[in-house]
């Protein structure tokens, strides 16, 4: 009888190692659909980066509506009736991104997948990482619903300069809780989200202050939205 060879040892040894981390990663995601992960890549990296960590999660019924409801009109707007992905979106971003005069990408993704990145993986455009994220996008989509994703997303955002999520954003920008923002500051914090380490909120530039403006409209055109007075009730 002949003896397996040492490839055979190693790649019996690789498929068990592979399996233990993808059931470690399922259950991971079944854990978080409750309970909050402890610290995230970014978060690593804004440390040592220097920008020190400020943030302080807090549940769904503490964030406010209108928090909610201007991150929602900022950065995603059919958040209630997509299944994690704008595919309209992503096919726009494409053709603009294939365009060799475009100096600047143009992003699509959605709440659902910037929380799958902010939670479990790290910032990088490599097809690797977007694959992982296009699978952790439907596995929080179907185990954790949207009202989890959204408060996820409102608890690991980047909202400033070491800065992470809406209630340290509220106490750093406004000394309130997240729940006491009016429209306009929940508006201010919702339109640096693109990139909160370079925009500014004290010194806006016109484009933020455009942005804001634009956001407060979205707001007043959403607000008696069926699907999102459900969503953003407490």
């Amino acid at each position: 009888m002949a003896k397996p060879s040492r490839f055979s040892g190693f790649f019996r040894k690789l498929k068990r190692i592979v399996l233990f981390l993808i059931i470690a990663n399922l259950v991971f995601i079944v854990l978080t659909r409750w309970v909050n992960t402890p610290i995230t890549v970014t978060m690593i990296g804004s440390l040592i980066k220097g920008h020190g960590l400020k943030r302080d999660y807090i549940s769904y019924d503490q964030m406010g509506r209108n928090a909610k409801l201007a991150v929602i009109c900022a950065e995603d707007q059919l958040f209630p009736d997509h299944n994690g992905f704008d595919w309209n979106a992503i096919e726009k971003a494409m053709k603009y991104n294939s365009n060799p005069k475009h100096k600047k990408t143009r992003g699509a993704s959605t709440i659902s997948q910037q929380t799958a990145k902010n939670v479990f993986l790290w910032n990088g455009r490599n097809w690797f990482r977007k694959g992982l994220e296009v699978y952790h996008t439907f596995m929080i989509e179907l185990i954790w619903g949207k009202k989890r994703i959204l408060e996820t997303y409102l608890n690991v955002a980047e909202m400033g300069k070491g800065v992470y999520g809406i209630q340290a954003a509220a106490q750093h920008y406004y000394h309130k809780d997240a729940k006491a923002l009016t429209r306009s500051e929940a508006a201010w914090i919702a339109a640096i989200l693109p990139n909160p380490v370079y925009f500014s909120i004290e010194k806006p530039s016109s484009l933020i202050v455009r942005r804001h403006n634009w956001i407060l409209k979205q707001m007043g055109n959403l607000d008696d939205d069926p699907e999102l007075i459900e969503m953003l009730n407490d």
